[in-house]
């Protein structure tokens, strides 16, 4: 099974950008300990700063990768193309957002891409791409 992992802008910064939102743990090292959690699951990270790259990689890996977990970060809120490149694709794809959006600022609240993706998971912090793992796993067992 593969999975790709696509965060988008700003999450680069985790472990420094606002620690009380996002915790102090940067993604390369979480990483490290998502891949060991899963053994049997190839995952791929990708991160960007720009619309274009994110939706290309979506397009790059959506029709040979087992799933998708993206965390499109302010372009969940805002972005009709990352939308229509999701229900272009074959591959399921989980949308995950390290804190509750919910809990949030109100234009936090609408997600663009909910709609076309398997779930959403938010708010459990780095671990929503834990959850998310075990979702498209448990999606591939049936």
């Amino acid at each position: 099974m593969k999975i790709q992992i696509i965060n988008g802008p700003n999450l680069n910064l985790l472990g420094t950008r606002e620690p009380g939102i996002y915790g102090n743990k940067g993604f390369t090292e979480f990483l490290e300990c998502l891949r060991k959690s899963f053994p049997d699951i190839e995952i791929d990270y990708f991160q960007s700063n720009v619309e274009g790259e994110i939706i290309n990689k979506i397009q790059e890996t959506g029709f040979s990768y087992d799933g998708i977990i993206l965390n499109a970060g302010g372009y969940t809120h805002t972005s009709v193309a990352i939308r229509d490149s999701i229900k272009a694709i074959q591959a399921p794809v989980v949308e995950v957002h390290i804190s509750n959006i919910h809990a949030r600022e109100e234009f936090r609240h609408q997600s663009m891409i909910s709609a076309v993706c398997m779930g959403v998971i938010a708010g459990f912090g780095l671990d929503s791409y834990r959850l998310a793992a075990q979702a498209l796993l448990q999606r591939n067992k049936f």
